[in-house]
């Protein structure tokens, strides 16, 4: 065969080979994807538990989103879970509807959404009309019908725990508001029990802000000494919740507890201090040697404050400043003011007050000593209040430590600001609770927020967990 003949045969033969393997690499079928897909989720677990072993961290809120989500595209996967909390704290009622979705590996519950809105005044202020007081609640519940698709109604569990408010009423006063609201429950399409309304005891209050600020925190996880303190400043009371990990922590056996937590339960020590809530705490300090009188004159209140209302837990009280022997501060004139004397509180005085309530309330239970060393979150009206004297933004909230209250609690206390008439009191409050109550030093940070990713920071998710737990839909 000639040379020129054997070369076009090797020349077609190569070619052919090319062109086969070509059509081999056009051929992709379905399960070519899925195999992808799972290599893809397979990866994303082998990296998670790389970091698992390597951190001791469980970063599964990172891993799962990316995995979550290419599950859902490419293979249809979302397994979305509700829950509705109804919070009926001292001061107004809250709804929050959570949206939550198993998790593609582990069916971790991921948080996507939730709906909060609120009402005025508190369930407690109905002890006389219960009545009124469940409609209220009825009003929020019609706000989760709009939130929750319809056709999870029955698979969502609804439940309501009242806080101080209630724990401060009369038993018969409390349980008539509770009757009330279980009428309004047994109307409603939401998957409901005998135990879904409730007064909340303050450990679980506690346990519950515990859980939620470290659970936004993605602080969750097999090593309690990743996580944060959270500390709680409600109307009527105030919790103190972190993980136990000191002798001198474990050793307040009453006062440790189990929370759960996605991998396991954590040893927490926590403790509900009834009547140190600020609002609560106002009212016993503008009471002051003024008894049950409604009619009151306080020492931390400015003198320029004549018959201001204030409203707790079913009562009206009028309060004044000191209408005589009262300090003043000497304000510099300008080119357009003449010099003037303003009255201020009595900063001394104001403190030596405050200061005797704490010791009262905090004396038989101080938080242990390992509470410092621990990165501290502090929100609810801790963040209400440093917002309002300008401490944080509001919208973004931030860390301070806890000389800044302290300085901030002196320059209101000697102003005369009308607009801000508990302002002195409520930051004094606050500053000496922190330092003398918890036994925090003034170079203490905390962190101050109100929101982390988006999220309301409050007991109720907490809440929401445990019961999803509960009816073992985790």
């Amino acid at each position: 065969m000639p040379n020129s003949e054997l070369r076009r045969r090797k020349v077609k033969e190569h070619n052919d080979k090319a062109i086969g393997k070509k059509k081999k690499a056009k051929t992709v079928t379905p399960s070519s994807i899925h195999t992808s897909l799972l290599c893809l989720i397979l990866s994303g677990t082998i990296l998670t538990l790389f970091l698992v072993i390597y951190t001791d961290e469980i970063p599964w809120h990172l891993a799962n989103r990316v995995i979550d989500d290419a599950a859902k595209r490419f293979l249809g996967y979302y397994k979305p879970v509700h829950a509705v909390v109804i919070d009926a704290g001292s001061t107004g009622s809250r709804v929050l509807a959570y949206t939550f979705h198993k998790s593609y590996i582990g069916s971790n519950l991921v948080l996507d959404k939730e709906l909060f809105e609120y009402n005025k005044p508190g369930l407690s202020s109905f002890a006389k009309e219960p009545k009124k007081g469940a409609a209220k609640i009825a009003a929020l519940l019609e706000l989760a019908k709009n939130e929750i698709p319809q056709e999870y109604w029955s698979k969502t569990p609804l439940i309501m725990k009242a806080t101080a408010g209630l724990r401060l009423l009369p038993p018969e006063q409390a349980e008539n508001l509770l009757t009330e609201v279980k009428k309004v429950f047994k109307e409603t399409p939401f998957l409901t029990d005998d135990n879904s309304v409730e007064i909340m005891d303050g450990v679980d209050e506690g346990i519950f802000s515990w859980f939620t600020v470290n659970f936004l925190l993605n602080r969750i996880n097999s090593n309690p000494a990743n996580t944060v303190a959270a500390l709680d400043l409600g109307g009527g009371s105030t919790q103190v919740t972190f993980a136990a990990l000191t002798p001198s922590s474990l050793q307040h056996s009453d006062n440790i507890h189990k929370a759960v937590s996605p991998t396991g339960t954590v040893p927490v020590f926590t403790h509900s201090y009834l009547g140190l809530g600020l609002k609560a705490a106002r009212k016993s300090v503008i009471s002051h040697l003024n008894g049950d009188s409604a009619n009151v004159t306080c020492e931390c209140v400015n003198p320029v404050i004549k018959g201001r209302l204030f409203h707790y837990n079913g009562h009206d009280y009028y309060v004044s400043g000191l209408q005589e022997g009262y300090p003043t501060s000497k304000v510099l004139g300008s080119e357009m003011s003449v010099r003037e004397e303003i009255p201020v509180v009595d900063f001394s005085k104001c403190t030596k007050i405050i200061s005797a309530y704490i010791d009262e309330m905090v004396s038989i239970r101080k938080p242990p000593d390992e509470l410092p060393s621990k990165a501290i979150f502090a929100f609810s009206y801790y963040y209400d209040k440093a917002s309002q004297v300008g401490l944080i933004d509001f919208d973004k909230g931030g860390q301070i430590k806890i000389a800044d209250f302290k300085k901030q609690a002196e320059r209101v206390c000697h102003e005369a600001n009308p607009e801000q008439p508990w302002i002195c009191l409520d930051m004094t409050y606050i500053w000496l609770l922190l330092e003398r109550g918890f036994e925090l030093q003034l170079d203490t940070r905390i962190y101050l927020y109100k929101k982390i990713g988006g999220h309301e920071i409050t007991w109720a998710l907490g809440a929401a967990y445990d019961v999803l737990r509960k009816l073992n839909i985790l």
